[in-house]
């Protein structure tokens, strides 16, 4: 017999092991979760086994096909125990389409308004469905022959179930396993068996523990009995590791900007892997995974569950609110877990009322929620405070301690060209300079100037618009470490002067300490947290130094605020003081002076989860719709330029995500897409270089390099 395939190429996985690997990896989930562990596997077993069918091994040789695999497999019903039918129909009749109104009207309610479908998923049944039942039986299942007649009768059954189901608003846990095991073995493939052993392990955050007269929240027991936290505390006081020695399970942590994980997981994995030499520290980079069908449906990132530390942003756990493709597992993955929302301040608009949104479902599912802050204006604080409730512990710094944090002297100044002897001055003193934008047109631009202006001073310019490979080269050179993590003497460790030019990705978890800042300005929560970036290596002598920040007076109209409101921005600049000490213990009244009210915009429209904690989305299905692009300005998409197109097929996943450069959806939605890996849009390289990074402006048709296409 010829062997039946589960994958295509590369790997042209056989369908045997695919299903030995998804039952190991459901049966693990299971034990996990406290589930039936012979339902998982069953399962498992059952979810592909319609693969077998000649019309999918045709549509693995690229003979295009609307032929869905998962209803040929409910043929096989009859060969599981009666008592598990719901189960093993709910974990595989909707494991990759909604059951019903699914986007490509593919799923199996959809497809049951055709009346001649039957016959065809039928096919030869005699004869392709004995390779099936001969491997059931490989597999562990007893089943003999099974007639035409009882394999329609199989499926009449589960249509009337998911007909009746799909009324009963919730989720389903068992389509949640099944998604989540699915998705593990086929990114792990022969793998599964040996990373399965390092799943859903608590880590050993005893690192965290260090005390140092210099960070005073590590002075502050973090051991009491209340389930959730908040930490408002002033840059550099300690606040990553108190909020680690917060947690008692596995970790969610989150940080506002997708370019800033990328340093927080060398972070923490550093930090983690002596202790826990076999950790499964994972770093999350996509937003969401978009596929062009009749309309536009985004996935869920459905990274492997059950690694002990996962470093992400809470967009990507917009998936729990809006009932994106693959939530249910989402929801396995996280209920019970630590989750730590880092500068939950940063977000504004229709992004801080998704988090509060996130906030309620965590909740909901069991999670310990730890949050941490700079500054938090008191109507975002209270209405945090308000989900949480009285399980609630609240940790702030005395006016004393605040006192030994005062670090910079505030300048206002009119104009980029303003800052032009400052920072003619500051080179001559052999200082570092940090110059921030809030756009990367803008830093590019400033980058040009600085480069003709200074062209023997070295120079880095950062931003979001990098591939990731290029963008982690970046990211260790202005960190001045090398590969073993020594100093070597570059930007952030320089004796000498140099200037990096970056946008707002700066604001958090990149560890450095420069002399001068100058910054366009920001609201003032964000500001604060650039001014952490100057003056941030704190000794005993050197409490009570400042140094400047240099910060621009706003634009004059809305459109050249973007992507900040105009209003903010002028009040923000308003309470700074010229020329005068930023004092820490002023910063709640200065940020409650700006942030007089918040727009917590109504999501409870778009969110499947409600503040009742009911989840009122239809059960086996999920939104199609792609609402975070339509909701959130984000990047929230990936591209790939046209000459390394190649090289990301065939690459692994892995790999793939260092040819990626996230972007915004509209800014390539006419681009073409690979249909490979996060199904990246790809763009001409004339729009990209690996000292500038991309230049939206240039994605068009016209500088797509023919040759690339021809091949």
């Amino acid at each position: 017999m010829e062997i039946i395939y589960a994958k295509s190429g590369p790997d042209w996985t056989p369908l045997s092991d695919h299903l030995k690997h998804v039952a190991l990896a459901a049966v693990k989930f299971a034990h996990y979760l406290n589930y039936d562990e012979a339902i998982a596997y069953n399962g498992a077993i059952m979810h592909d086994i319609g693969k077998a069918h000649p019309l999918f091994q045709r549509k693995l040789l690229g003979k295009r096909s609307d032929f869905r695999h998962e209803i040929a497999s409910l043929f096989f019903l009859s060969a599981f125990p009666e008592k598990q039918w719901h189960m093993l129909i709910e974990m595989v009749a909707g494991h990759h389409k909604s059951i019903q109104k699914d986007i490509s009207e593919l799923g199996l309610l959809d497809i049951e308004k055709n009346d001649d479908y039957r016959d065809t998923y039928l096919g030869k049944w005699e004869i392709w469905s004995e390779h099936a039942i001969k491997l059931l039986n490989e597999l562990g299942i007893p089943c003999s022959t099974i007639t035409k007649d009882q394999a329609l009768k199989n499926l009449e059954y589960c249509v009337a179930y998911c007909s009746t189901e799909v009324k009963i608003r919730g989720y389903s846990i068992w389509r949640g396993l099944l998604m989540g095991a699915d998705h593990f073995a086929s990114a792990i493939i022969n793998e599964t068996e040996v990373q399965l052993k390092r799943l859903f392990k608590n880590p050993d955050l005893s690192f965290y523990n260090r005390q140092h007269p210099l960070y005073p929240l590590s002075y502050i027991d973090a051991t009491s009995t209340k389930k959730h936290t908040i930490v408002v505390a002033c840059t550099g006081a300690g606040k990553t590791d108190y909020l680690f020695r917060r947690c008692r399970n596995r970790v969610f942590y989150t940080l506002p900007f997708q370019a800033s994980i990328n340093a927080m997981f060398k972070r923490v994995a550093n930090a983690l892997e002596e202790r826990n030499p076999d950790i499964d520290i994972r770093v999350l980079h996509a937003t969401s995974t978009i596929v062009q069908g009749k309309q536009k449906e985004e996935v869920a990132l459905q990274n492997l569950m059950g690694a002990a530390v996962k470093i992400l942003t809470p967009h990507q756990l917009a998936a729990l609110a809006f009932g994106m493709k693959g939530y249910e597992a989402l929801i396995l993955d996280l209920q019970g877990c630590d989750v730590i929302l880092d500068e939950v301040h940063t977000y504004s608009g229709v992004s801080q009322a998704l988090v509060l949104k996130i906030i309620e479902v965590l909740c909901a599912i069991g999670c310990r929620i730890h949050i941490g802050t700079a500054t938090m204006p008191s109507i975002l604080y209270n209405k945090i405070k308000d989900i949480l409730g009285e399980d609630l512990l609240e940790v702030k710094l005395t006016h004393e301690e605040l006192d030994q944090f005062d670090r910079h002297i505030t300048h206002k100044i009119s104009s980029m060209a303003d800052a032009a002897a400052v920072i003619r001055k500051a080179v001559e003193d052999e200082q570092k300079i940090l110059i921030v934008a809030n756009r990367v047109k803008t830093a590019q631009d400033i980058y040009d100037e600085i480069k003709e202006s200074f062209p023997d001073i070295p120079t880095l310019l950062l931003h979001s618009k990098f591939k990731r490979g290029d963008r982690n080269i970046k990211e260790q050179l202005l960190m001045g470490l090398d590969e073993e993590g020594k100093e070597n003497g570059k930007f952030n460790t320089s004796k000498k002067s140099c200037i990096v030019v970056s946008t707002q990705i700066v604001e958090v978890s990149l560890d450095i300490s420069f002399d001068v800042m100058i910054t366009e300005c920001a609201p003032l929560d964000a500001l604060i947290q650039r001014f952490g970036r100057i003056n941030r290596k704190r000794t005993a002598d050197t409490i009570g130094t400042t140094k400047p920040v240099y910060v621009i007076a706003p634009p004059s109209n809305e459109k050249d605020a973007k992507p900040y409101d105009l209003n903010i921005l002028s009040k923000s600049f308003a309470v700074l003081e010229d020329k005068v000490i930023l004092k820490e213990r002023s910063l709640q009244e200065k940020i409650d002076q700006v942030f007089t009210e918040l727009d917590f915009l109504n999501i409870e429209e778009h969110s499947v989860f409600k503040s009742d904690r009911r989840f009122t989305i239809d059960k086996l299905t999920h939104h199609s719709k792609a609402m975070l692009l339509e909701l959130l300005e984000i990047d929230s998409v990936a591209t790939i330029l046209e000459s390394d197109q190649a090289g990301y097929e065939e690459a692994n996943s892995g790999t793939q995500l260092s040819y990626e450069i996230q972007v915004r959806y509209w800014s390539v939605a006419q681009m073409t897409q690979s249909r490979k890996g996060n199904t990246p849009f790809i763009v001409p390289d004339a729009a990209y270089s690996t000292d500038k990074g991309l230049d939206i402006g240039k994605i068009q048709d016209k500088n797509f390099n023919t040759l690339n296409r021809f091949l």
